[in-house]
């Protein structure tokens, strides 16, 4: 039936569809409702706390027998650098006097896979467990790969995707520039000549041995099917489960999708202080999209976060991260089993003719 069935037969799944794990718009109810359907759901933990990740991932496990995956940032935590972040405080002042509400303190930190995570890996022995911005250490890792988790992780280029194989992953996910959220980016900064999936998910199947997994701007039977013509073995899609009811995506973050046109979106730092693409509001276009002066991920958050919270209070979502893929007119308010298995026999559909 389908083309390719190693990521299906790797990762012991029915359909090789892969939810992206999209912190803040989700948690465990979106994991579980793709992988009963058939397909892989992911739990994203970069949000969560250790306790946090605990209770999800006790929720999965009483929930779904089926397989899943649990995701992790590996980035590197970011050095003091007060001066930059005073000055980052200092440009957001006008909008915090603007909005009323009090100067930010820096850092607020997203968790990093640390010992603590890894242990959790080793309790609950996720069947997969995938990174972003790179690897973790070689120890950490080992400790993951003993526990008999498939490992993969997100190249944005064809040289990222050539030293994570070196690295011993089972598959790579190959995130074109089209993808929603932040880049996967971990071997250079320089967001410009990133490639589109189109471009990407070739050049790396023609690099590596193991499974490519397309990502990036695919959310539709045309999309998936188009991604095993160019030698992918699964999608990882997320954008469009960003309307399933099982998704935590505010009522403001809703609305902007459903009214955004593919050219506007664009990669932006000034929420985290890594790119990451979303739906172009007020502070991007006043500050960025791209802003030198924003403190390193994840410290520029921090700043940023009272003014979100104050201005979605007043129904505003000008100061909101709105994380969207180029193509947010895919995502269907439709529940996300029903979508997964729908995505896969349109997908079919189309391969057989």
């Amino acid at each position: 039936m389908w083309p390719d069935r190693r990521i299906i037969d790797l990762f012991a799944i029915e359909l090789p569809i892969i939810q992206a794990p999209m912190a803040g718009v989700q948690v465990s109810a979106l994991t579980i409702a793709v992988s009963e359907a058939g397909g892989l759901g992911s739990l994203p933990c970069a949000l969560l706390s250790h306790e946090q990740a605990r209770t999800e991932l006790q929720i999965i496990r009483q929930r779904t027998s089926k397989p899943f995956n649990v995701n992790f940032f590996c980035h590197k935590p970011p050095a003091d650098d007060p001066a930059r972040e005073a000055k980052w405080i200092e440009r957001l002042a006008p909008y915090r006097r603007e909005l009323g509400v009090e100067q930010a303190t820096i850092p607020m930190g997203r968790g990093t896979f640390d010992e603590k995570l890894c242990a959790i890996v080793e309790e609950f022995r996720p069947p997969v467990v995938s990174f972003h911005f790179g690897l973790p250490e070689k120890p950490l890792l080992e400790r993951v790969k003993a526990t008999g988790a498939r490992v993969i992780a997100s190249a944005t280029t064809v040289a990222e995707a050539r030293w994570l194989e070196a690295r011993g992953v089972d598959a790579i996910i190959a995130q074109g520039a089209e993808a929603g959220g932040h880049r996967g980016i971990f071997l250079s900064e320089d967001i410009a000549s990133q490639p589109g999936t189109f471009a990407l998910v070739p050049q790396v199947v023609d690099a590596v041995r193991v499974p490519v997994i397309a990502a990036g701007g695919i959310g539709d039977a045309r999309g998936i099917a188009a991604a095993f013509m160019l030698g992918a073995a699964a999608v990882q899609i997320g954008t469009a489960y960003m309307l399933t009811p099982e998704a935590t995506t505010s009522a403001i973050h809703r609305a902007a999708l459903k009214q955004a046109r593919d050219d506007q979106t664009v990669l932006t730092n000034v929420f985290t202080g890594r790119p990451a693409r979303g739906i172009v509001n007020r502070i991007i276009r006043e500050l960025g999209p791209m802003n030198s002066d924003a403190p390193e991920f994840p410290n520029a958050t921090n700043a940023a976060l009272p003014l979100r919270l104050k201005a979605e209070a007043a129904g505003s979502g000008e100061f909101t991260w709105l994380w969207s893929g180029q193509a947010p007119r895919f995502a269907r308010a439709m529940p996300a089993g029903e979508l997964t298995r729908a995505l896969a026999a349109e997908a079919i559909a189309k391969l057989r003719a």
